[in-house]
């Protein structure tokens, strides 16, 4: 792992201080922003999703920490994806752009298909990490990406069919049945489609290689080597690619970690419920922090 090149520039945005820049690892120029000040914080999104997406945790979170947020490999701005995907090459970018940033270590947060990259980068570099969030996600990518009738059904309403259909069955993915209004679901749509970095009713290229990575990882029979590093699961009642029983199993795979399941939220949980994720994942660092004074 090598980084060739690298550009930032850093700027004040509101009274947060925010360096953007461009990082080349392994043939992509991945493309970063870290927000705030304060320990350090690495934000890991799943498939088919910007950095921007951790927007609702970031621009809260940023007031007492430092904020790293980046485009995976192949998505947004960080092209090209230069090598196949894998989740080990995922976590080596992340790795790479700790290290860019002068982070001997940090939290590290992934949601989703983030979740395998931080725990492979936590497996693989246990002193990196200070503590481990892990947001609707699993250990086997083959529990997120099996073929269930609910899935089958969401991902052919998606895909077929007028481009407001698309969408809203998308949505069906996020939130839960009945968390928008159909007066809602329009202007829902677009806002998500901010966070996300690209319509709802298209999926970017790089989404089906993400995938095919995902589903060939299992870290399921070395979570036990992860104790030591304290670690909180979220789960969501109604998410349909990772189910809370996923969770709990991670949970209990990972000695002392802490399981919470929300009752009303489906995969886009930190999205949805914003506050009450900040929250505890704000507990969950200060917690660590004070540990280490």
């Amino acid at each position: 792992m090598r980084a060739t090149r690298a550009c930032s520039f850093a700027a004040v945005l509101g009274g947060a201080t925010v360096t953007t820049g461009a990082l080349e690892v392994q043939g992509c120029r991945l493309a970063f922003h870290v927000e705030g000040a304060g320990p350090p914080i690495v934000f890991i999104q799943g498939v088919g999703v910007c950095g921007r997406g951790w927007t609702p945790q970031v621009s809260e979170l940023r007031a007492r920490f430092a904020c790293l947020h980046f485009d995976n490999r192949g998505m947004g701005s960080s092209q090209p994806a230069g090598r196949p995907i894998t989740v080990v090459q995922m976590a080596d970018d992340a790795l790479a752009l700790m290290s860019h940033s002068g982070w001997e270590s940090a939290h590290v947060v992934g949601h989703s298909l983030g979740g395998p990259v931080a725990l492979d980068l936590a497996l693989r570099h246990a002193g990196r990490v200070r503590s481990l969030s892990l947001l609707c996600t699993i250990a086997r990518g083959a529990d997120a990406t099996r073929l269930s009738w609910r899935m089958l059904s969401i991902g052919f309403r998606s895909r077929i069919g007028p481009r407001r259909a698309r969408r809203r069955a998308f949505m069906e993915i996020v939130m839960p049945s009945g968390a928008v209004p159909d007066s809602e679901a329009d202007r829902v749509a677009g806002e998500l489609a901010k966070l996300f970095g690209h319509d709802l009713a298209d999926q970017p290229p790089i989404a089906m290689p993400q995938l095919r990575a995902l589903r060939r990882y299992d870290a399921t029979a070395r979570l036990p080597r992860l104790a030591g590093i304290p670690t909180l699961v979220l789960s969501a009642a109604y998410d349909p690619i990772a189910p809370p029983r996923f969770g709990r199993a991670l949970a209990a795979s990972i000695p002392g970690a802490r399981f919470v399941e929300f009752p009303d939220a489906a995969h886009g949980l930190p999205i949805q419920h914003a506050a009450a994720v900040n929250a505890l994942l704000a507990k969950h660092f200060d917690h660590v922090e004070s540990s280490r004074v």
